[in-house]
């Protein structure tokens, strides 16, 4: 492992993607998000990432100069074509939409079609809270996960997240693949050089793997309930705003790209958002009081690895794996960016 800080990696996160051919507000914006991934242990959709957007970028996937449009707009619900702009800035814009019709009706859903990868997606529900409302963001994609009783890839790993503020200002947040595991956690496996465990993936003959390279198909957590949630998600970002991926894609077609939806609530809408602040405390003390089964050391809430992880790597750096690590250094090399010390240092040695 190399350990950079997060103020290094987030700089050369910006440089690599701005060289690479982003605009610098988009740039920033993506490298905000990945960063703010590596800083809570979610490395899998962290700087790892950079290396296929900037690939995304080439092969007409993104596009750097993609200008998001309204497509219409209807009482609490907007929906936005973001003409394949990056996931980052595309879902900022859909988390401003939500949070200012949830502010003036009470609830606001955005939907976003023609985007593309989203990354971390609690990172967005995360600014609902901190805003005091209730966040939900759901992203949809092409197939790469089986659906339960089928043979390859039918869904994607549709992610889920869903943010409760409280009163103390560090909100209940559950961000969830609708897979076994994220695709990215394969990924980091391969560039830290270790197996994966059984009942993530299967290979090309449908065989469960523990080698990340030869993993072909992902898995659905928990079965059948993976595989259904997927699918109505599905339907909640891609369907209503009539971008599908799936029927098309399983019909041999090309499927409409990434979509995604923020749903945000605001609890005054409810009665009072001072009292569901106080029952969100009452929930959390009430886990918290919770006996640790043998083998933990104590019952934590959705969210708090993640927050215990950004305190710990905000003041001792971000280790990334050795895969990464080159990778970046490699990509920084071609594009003429300025590789930092602490990446340059591990190289040397």
């Amino acid at each position: 492992m190399t350990t950079i800080s997060h103020q290094d990696l987030r700089g050369f996160a910006q440089a690599l993607l701005e060289a690479g051919g982003f605009g610098a507000g988009d740039a920033a914006e993506m490298a905000d998000l990945l960063v703010w991934a590596n800083l809570r242990g979610i490395d899998s959709h962290g700087v790892l990432r950079i290396p296929r957007y900037i690939e995304m970028l080439r092969l007409g996937m993104l596009d750097a100069a993609a200008q998001v449009t309204e497509v219409s707009r209807k009482g609490a619900v907007c929906v936005l074509d973001a003409g394949k702009a990056p996931g980052a800035t595309a879902m900022n814009l859909a988390v401003k939409e939500a949070a200012a019709l949830a502010k003036a009706q009470g609830l606001g859903w955005c939907g976003v079609r023609n985007t593309s990868h989203a990354g971390a997606i609690g990172y967005f529900v995360r600014e609902l809270a901190e805003q005091g409302l209730v966040g939900i963001a759901m992203t949809a994609s092409k197939p790469l996960m089986s659906y339960f009783g089928a043979k390859g890839e039918a869904l994607s790993s549709n992610p889920l997240a869903i943010a409760a503020p409280n009163s103390d200002g560090n909100p209940i947040i559950l961000d969830m693949s609708t897979a076994a595991v994220a695709l990215g956690k394969i990924m980091s496996a391969k560039d830290e050089g270790r197996a994966i465990p059984k009942g993530w993936a299967v290979d090309a003959d449908g065989v469960d793997t523990e080698d990340p390279h030869e993993a072909e198909v992902l898995l659905p957590m928990a079965g059948a309930k993976g595989s259904g949630l997927s699918l109505m998600i599905e339907v909640l970002c891609s369907l209503l705003v009539g971008n599908p991926n799936i029927a098309p894609a399983l019909a041999g077609k090309r499927g409409g790209g990434f979509n995604g939806l923020v749903l945000a609530v605001d609890p005054e809408a409810f009665g009072s958002a001072a009292l569901f602040g106080t029952l969100v405390d009452q929930l959390a003390q009430a886990i918290h009081k919770l006996e640790p089964a043998p083998g933990f050391n104590a019952v934590m809430l959705p969210g708090e690895r993640g927050d215990q992880c950004e305190a710990e790597r905000g003041a001792e750096g971000i280790p990334l794996a050795k895969g990464t690590a080159e990778r970046l250094s490699e990509l920084a090399a071609t594009l003429g960016v300025k590789v930092p010390k602490a990446l340059a240092r591990s190289a040397e040695t």
